[in-house]
């Protein structure tokens, strides 16, 4: 079975991330496998491990996202495919049109797996509308998964400690999140050998000659504002709370 597991190569949240004009940001920041992701590349090492089949890194990102996709391949992925782009950030529906037609054009899936959201435009819209373009059910939020026969078993997190428990047939699109495993930190061996696993080039324009007509453009960023540091109100109930009124007029909330 072919498992296809889309990666994304995001900056570390750590990172100080500086805009560029405007509506960009510095790439010379630290970038890092999508944490998300992370889970959907353990679940399919460990999928291969116990029913075979080959495990297929997919990125879409700029040159230096090879190095997530080498990442991605030190905890056990098999081979890659780079969709290259020059451009910073791709809107949901032209990565979707890119990762469709890459899965189809190298055979098709038996299963695909990704993170429920990247951390960092986090749109949460990616494994709905690659599952429409690929006509494949889909389930997200998942902490757990198990394959049964033709089918896949997914448990799927409501919130509040409430799981959704669901049947889909084979192929079908996964979301991964926290839960689901423990991902594997990668040896300096399984780091090594990823430097010589295949990883095919296919530019972003041979995918998708024309942007979609239903698409999103990224039309500013902003830094979030620092958080303003606390103010001691000092004096009895009536006099802080008097003090809270003043500051509360100063600043224009009342």
């Amino acid at each position: 079975m072919k498992i296809f597991v889309c990666v994304k190569h995001v900056p570390d949240t750590a990172a100080n991330v500086k805009l560029v004009g405007g509506n960009s940001f510095d790439d010379s920041v630290k970038f890092v496998v999508n944490p998300y992701d992370e889970y959907a590349i353990e679940e399919a090492v460990q999928i291969k491990k116990d029913t075979g089949g080959e495990v297929i890194i997919v990125t879409l990102g700029i040159t230096q996202a090879l190095s997530t996709i080498r990442s991605a391949l030190a905890m056990g992925g098999d081979r890659g495919i780079h969709i290259k782009t020059d451009e910073m950030i791709v809107d949901t529906m032209t990565t979707v049109e890119a990762l469709k037609t890459a899965i189809e054009q190298d055979g098709g899936a038996g299963l695909v797996l990704m993170g429920k959201q990247s951390v960092d435009c986090e749109g949460m819209q990616t494994p709905y509308y690659l599952a429409q373009a690929l006509g494949l059910p889909v389930a997200t939020d998942v902490v757990d998964l198990s394959l049964e026969k033709n089918q896949v078993v997914a448990e799927s997190d409501l919130g509040n400690s409430e799981v959704a428990v669901l049947e889909l047939d084979l192929p079908c699109v996964i979301g991964a999140t926290k839960g689901l495993n423990e991902p594997r930190y990668p040896k300096l061996p399984d780091i090594l050998k990823a430097k010589r696993k295949p990883v095919k080039e296919i530019a972003l324009q041979d995918l998708v000659p024309e942007k979609p007509a239903c698409r999103a453009s990224v039309v500013s960023l902003e830094a979030v504002p620092e958080k303003g540091q606390a103010t001691l109100l000092e004096g009895s109930t009536a006099e802080a709370v008097g003090k809270l009124v003043e500051i509360f007029k100063e600043k224009k909330l009342i």
